[in-house]
């Protein structure tokens, strides 16, 4: 598998398990745009099988994909603000605010969407991980990759004092946040040596739940924990995108 497809199965085929520890106790509607592939809302259609799930995204070619993993399926300009869909429990922005232009608009959009004790979940890159930040100030390099950080579809970065700032623009407050990382053994060593001093330094994403009001005070968890980090994948939905060339 050359570089482009394994970027292309990054972005369409792996469910976000990473979110589980922010997800609220039961949700009815979830919506969640740049679903890719919908990969994720068929994780959770396993967590709340009446539950109803919507996917929008940009890119047309994914609707067949996304019908097969969610029941509804939406194609359209994130630019723009969403079409009339009603409220949700659960709203999902993961990697995806970074891609756009304005996601102040965006994000503010989605809140108006939620319920009253509904929850917004987004993940942003971190700029101030050591990943940008290590070659940009020992080597001079700022170089843009297919996927990951660098990502060269990447238009904004983001730091944790910026991310609750773009919440709070919105109108939400954080209340849990994962930081993500964590998972090898050099970089857990380093957080352990440093008391978690440079934290933020080895964090290469958050992921933060946010809900109407104020941020709350909360403790930012590591990622290490996670178990499972396979893709989802559901045969219809494989079939689906093999169909349109995205998981050769």
């Amino acid at each position: 598998m050359n570089s482009q497809s394994q970027a292309q199965e990054c972005y369409f085929g792996h469910a976000r398990r990473e979110i589980a520890p922010l997800l609220p106790d039961h949700a009815q509607r979830v919506l969640e745009i740049g679903c890719s592939s919908g990969a994720t809302l068929a994780w959770l259609r396993d967590r709340w099988p009446h539950a109803e799930m919507l996917g929008v995204d940009g890119h047309a070619p994914l609707a067949p994909v996304i019908r097969a993993r969610a029941a509804r399926a939406v194609i359209h300009d994130l630019e723009t603000p969403l079409p009339d869909l009603g409220t949700f429990d659960l709203i999902l922005a993961l990697d995806v605010l970074e891609h756009l232009r304005a996601p102040e608009q965006v994000l503010a959009d989605l809140a108006a969407r939620l319920t009253p004790d509904g929850v917004c979940i987004i993940s942003v890159p971190n700029m101030a991980s050591y990943q940008i930040l290590g070659p940009l100030l020992l080597q001079r390099r700022f170089q843009y990759a297919d996927a990951g950080p660098m990502d060269r579809t990447h238009l904004r970065w983001f730091t944790e004092d910026s991310t609750l700032n773009l919440l709070a623009t919105a109108g939400l407050g954080a209340k849990a946040g994962v930081m993500t990382g964590f998972t090898a053994g050099r970089r857990r060593l380093a957080s352990a040596a440093s008391f978690g001093l440079i934290d933020h330094y080895l964090a290469v994403q958050y992921i933060v739940r946010a809900e109407r009001g104020d941020h709350g005070l909360f403790r930012w968890q590591h990622d290490w924990p996670r178990a499972d980090p396979t893709p989802y994948r559901s045969r219809p939905a494989m079939a689906a995108a093999d169909s349109i060339g995205l998981t050769r």
